[in-house]
């Protein structure tokens, strides 16, 4: 009687309720522990910026001649003093602003010209891809570093020139893997069906192109902040990027390379931001990559 019971409610019992695709994404990203940390420092350094004007124990901008070059834990200079007399941690605090900024900024809109560049290349093909492809190849064949140099000189120095010559910089990269991916979705079974039951192509790439190719393009694109973190900071201290008396990582490293054999340590402060924030992004994007599974 029993058995009978079971075998015949058994059929009748509902399935466990699989994971949804980012939740299981972010359970693999948690058990990845260098990914977390260098989330957690990120998350800081976004926070510092955040509440800069809060944190900061003076002001930025304010200059004192007699306490300038000031070393590590001097009184009311916990960080040392700049060639001005400047509090070296109030504007490391503030400079993650326009540091963050200026990294951030460009990949974001990179990633949403580029990705509309690319899949609409890729889902069209034909002469249009063909079009779109070279014209992206023409920029894409210039060194990021000589094409960012290049359009911000050009340009002149300020934070929109320098935003926007990094958009442009990263949009080729990105509309390049955009173009790929979208390629390979463009040709499975379910875009034909799509195709063939009368839908117009905008609906085929809003419903069922974008949900396959996004995540890859994404993954591929937070690789990018790292790399736009050192090129912008490569510009303001060029002079091509933010202006004195803005606090800026890579201006703060301009403005005090005269001062390093003087006070090597101080001097190298900014640096050292620079260098955790990209290679925290760099962790982060492999791990994410590990997590999603993409294969670029």
């Amino acid at each position: 009687m029993s058995l009978t019971l079971d075998t015949a409610v058994s059929p009748m019992a509902a399935p466990p309720a699989e994971p949804g695709y980012w939740r299981s994404v972010f359970a693999r990203l948690r058990r990845d522990p260098v990914a977390m940390v260098a989330g957690l420092i990120l998350l800081a350094i976004v926070l510092m910026a955040i509440f800069a004007p809060w944190l900061a124990p003076q002001s930025p901008y304010s200059t004192s001649m007699l306490h300038r070059l000031q070393p590590i834990g001097s009184p009311g200079f916990p960080l040392g003093s700049d060639e001005l007399g400047r509090d070296v941690l109030s504007r490391l605090i503030h400079g993650a602003r326009l540091s963050l900024l200026i990294g951030v900024m460009p990949v974001i809109n990179a990633f949403v010209i580029g990705s509309a560049i690319g899949i609409v290349a890729g889902f069209v093909g034909g002469r249009t891809n063909t079009v779109i492809m070279r014209v992206i190849d023409v920029f894409y064949a210039f060194p990021a570093v000589l094409l960012a140099i290049a359009l911000a000189g050009a340009l002149g120095a300020g934070l929109v020139n320098s935003l926007f010559s990094l958009t442009v910089v990263f949009i080729p990269p990105i509309a390049r893997v955009a173009e790929s991916v979208t390629t390979q979705v463009r040709s499975v079974d379910y875009i034909e069906a799509a195709r063939a039951s009368g839908a117009r192509s905008l609906t085929i790439i809003r419903r069922h192109v974008l949900g396959n190719v996004l995540g890859p393009i994404f993954v591929y694109a937070t690789s990018l902040i790292s790399v736009s973190m050192i090129l912008a900071s490569g510009l303001s201290f060029l002079g091509l990027g933010a202006r004195p008396p803005m606090p800026e990582w890579g201006l703060m490293l301009n403005t005090m390379r005269d001062a390093i054999y003087v006070n090597p340590w101080v001097s190298v402060l900014p640096g050292m931001m620079i260098f955790t924030v990209s290679i925290c992004f760099n962790m982060l994007s492999d791990g994410l990559r590990s997590a999603m599974d993409v294969k670029l």
